[in-house]
């Protein structure tokens, strides 16, 4: 064992293999999130299964090993393509919407565990993305609607169509078969 993170209730020990499965996870889905579909003028984009690969350490080894590996890979967006307006805006799109990618990993044990945790990680970066939305960016708001209302139609334009996409791809029985022997080569 290479690293721990220490809770109040366990000890969480990273193997080499984790670690190099983490970080290999963090740099595909950064690749893949910059090969965009489709790319909004005030922020947010559909790109090609990003979210899908940063949500795999979580399905693979659970979900604090998730979001710790989804909070790196935040951070990484961070610095090299920063959208600053406040502090707290970026704990909320940057450590906290990319954190929740993590939570994959509750349905790690699960039939149909990987689309499960896809859609429940998605949702929760969708949620930060709309308090951030709604807080922060609100301003930019389409005549007629209110900050809230705007936020929940922006976001939901380019995290769900991403999904959707993802969702289908999953489906796949080549990309189920893939995927499975993925888990098992990270898990082994």
């Amino acid at each position: 064992m290479i690293n721990h993170v220490t809770n109040s209730k366990e000890t969480i020990h990273f193997s080499a293999k984790q670690i190099a499965f983490c970080a290999v996870s963090i740099a595909l889905a950064f690749v893949l999130s910059n090969i965009k579909v489709f790319k909004f003028p005030t922020g947010g984009s559909i790109t090609l299964l990003s979210m899908l690969v940063a949500c795999l350490p979580g399905f693979w080894f659970g979900p604090i090993v998730g979001i710790i590996t989804g909070v790196a890979y935040g951070l990484l967006n961070l610095i090299v393509d920063p959208y600053i307006l406040f502090p707290a805006q970026v704990i909320v799109d940057y450590v906290l919407a990319f954190g929740a990618l993590g939570l994959s990993g509750f349905f790690r044990n699960s039939r149909s565990g990987l689309i499960k945790g896809y859609i429940v990680a998605v949702l929760g970066r969708y949620v930060f993305s709309v308090i951030s939305g709604w807080i922060f960016f609100g301003e930019w708001a389409w005549e007629g609607w209110s900050p809230l209302t705007y936020s929940l139609a922006y976001n939901a334009i380019y995290i769900f169509a991403e999904a959707a996409v993802t969702i289908i791809v999953l489906f796949l029985p080549p990309i189920r078969e893939m995927m499975d022997k993925l888990k098992a080569m990270a898990t082994e």
